[in-house]
């Protein structure tokens, strides 16, 4: 781990992820993550956030003036935690006029392995019957090769041809199909390491900032699979 004071005018990143029910957040300083907090929670995203980001700044004796970007997790996930974090994010950029780049949830998942070479599938419950899945691998660089989309959980099965690895928040229905379809094909993560962590957004925050990958938080919206329940129209 880095020590605060050696990072330049001790400006640092403040990375933001509140998808799920995992929320976490982290400060780098160019990418290497210097202080970190990830728990778990129901819904009480509003009450925890500034208060998780607010310890961390007083751990390493800063303040939100002292940020020179800050990176958020679109989602997809949860429409009430999407909301927080991605407000939150844009908050920041504005107040402080830094810079916001925004990352994809199941890339933060997945990035966590991205050291195996393996294709790596990361997987979140979608409700209705439904998985949201994207593929990602390491080779020569970092890459997407498929992005996110819905998929039943058989016909994920269906897609797989070669030795995949799959993390994400995956339920022990999913586990039990993929271990039966798929036998040696599917290498499941262990749930220690599914953890999800803001310090993997950190690292793909801040190799996108380097690129002048920016988002607009005017522009700026969480990634929903499906619209949020407040704007479908109701049956009469």
């Amino acid at each position: 781990m880095a020590d605060p004071g050696t990072c330049q005018e001790q400006r640092y990143e403040l990375a933001i992820d509140t998808s799920t029910s995992v929320s976490s957040i982290a400060l780098s300083c160019g990418g290497e993550v210097v202080a970190e907090l990830t728990w778990k929670l129901d819904d009480s995203h509003v009450a925890e956030l500034v208060p998780g980001i607010e310890y961390l700044l007083r751990k390493l004796r800063a303040s939100p003036h002292g940020l020179r970007a800050v990176f958020v997790a679109r989602g997809p996930g949860s429409f009430n935690g999407l909301r927080v974090g991605v407000s939150t994010a844009k908050g920041f950029a504005f107040a402080l006029g830094i810079p916001l780049v925004a990352v994809g949830t199941l890339e933060v998942e997945a990035y966590a392995f991205a050291h195996t070479g393996m294709p790596i599938c990361a997987v979140h419950n979608a409700g209705r019957g439904e998985l949201v899945v994207a593929f990602f691998q390491q080779a020569d660089r970092w890459r997407c090769l498929r992005e996110e989309r819905l998929v039943t959980p058989e016909a994920l099965c269906a897609q797989i041809e070669g030795r995949t690895l799959f993390c994400g928040e995956l339920t022990a229905q999913v586990m039990e199909l993929l271990k039966e379809k798929l036998g040696d094909r599917a290498l499941v993560a262990e749930p220690v390491a599914r953890l999800r962590r803001a310090g993997y957004l950190a690292v793909l925050g801040w190799q996108r900032l380097q690129e002048g990958k920016t988002d607009d938080p005017v522009t700026l919206q969480p990634m929903y699979m499906r619209p949020p329940p407040i704007t479908q129209r109701k049956v009469r």
